[in-house]
């Protein structure tokens, strides 16, 4: 059934991420909620601001990698008129490694998986924080146990304690590591799950592939809801120098 709404997923960087399965692993939640999904396995498309201001959810599955400035410019844009923006693991938070306002706008940056991958560590429900987790408890997972430099700004959904492994980050008080998160960037939703280093992880624990489509979901309505309520990106815009 036709539904109007549309997700824009690209792909590409770091094979070690399976980006292609990952990819169409989210078209299938995105289509299972009427989003008619486009996959893109360059970044050319990027380079139509037009196209993407029509979009109501872009899906990055790239990890490390370069990109323009001025497709990271039409993505900001986009998601500060009301466009979502959602992704996971290395192809969100660990892609265009010098493109700081893309961190800005997703909210974070890998830095390290102490340990490598296997590491069992337990994903912490932030319950009550968003109706995304809403029924979901704490799980196990088995996999790499990322470590980011995180926006003070950005609503936790779930976390983990770190250390596991000792590292020489382990000199250091215990902490709690963001694992998913949202936030917004102007009028549009951004969502986050460190999940994900292999497309299997969402199958081998359910809470993760649950919390994922939950979440691309969520990124997804804002368009619809800033459509609805009028809201523009002026009160936001601004001429100074930012990168």
């Amino acid at each position: 059934m036709e539904t109007g709404k549309k997700a824009l997923i690209f792909q590409g960087g770091w094979d070690g991420h399976e980006p292609a399965l990952v990819a169409e692993r989210f078209r299938g939640m995105l289509e299972r909620h009427g989003y008619a999904c486009e996959v893109h396995d360059t970044q050319e498309v990027l380079a139509d601001g037009e196209k993407l201001m029509g979009m109501d959810l872009i899906v990055p599955c790239w990890t490390m990698g370069e990109i323009k400035p001025e497709y990271t410019g039409n993505i900001s844009r986009a998601v500060a008129a009301g466009c979502g923006l959602a992704g996971c693991h290395g192809g969100m938070c660990d892609a265009f490694r010098q493109d700081v306002e893309w961190q800005f706008m997703t909210g974070g940056q890998w830095v390290s998986h102490p340990g490598g991958d296997g590491i069992d560590y337990t994903v912490n429900i932030r319950k009550g924080s968003s109706p995304i987790v809403e029924g979901i408890e704490d799980f196990h997972v088995c996999s790499e146990h990322y470590y980011l430099h995180v926006d003070p700004a950005v609503e936790v959904l779930a976390s983990t304690r770190f250390p596991v492994v000792d590292y020489y980050h382990s000199a250091n008080r215990a902490v709690d590591m963001p694992v998913a998160w949202t936030k917004f960037w102007g009028n549009g939703r951004v969502f986050y799950c460190s999940l994900g280093h292999h497309d299997d992880v969402f199958e081998k624990f359910p809470e993760a592939g649950l919390l994922m489509e939950r979440g691309l979901v969520w990124a997804a309505e804002g368009k619809a809801y800033a459509l609805e309520h009028g809201l523009t990106t002026e009160r936001f815009e601004s001429k100074a120098k930012m990168y």
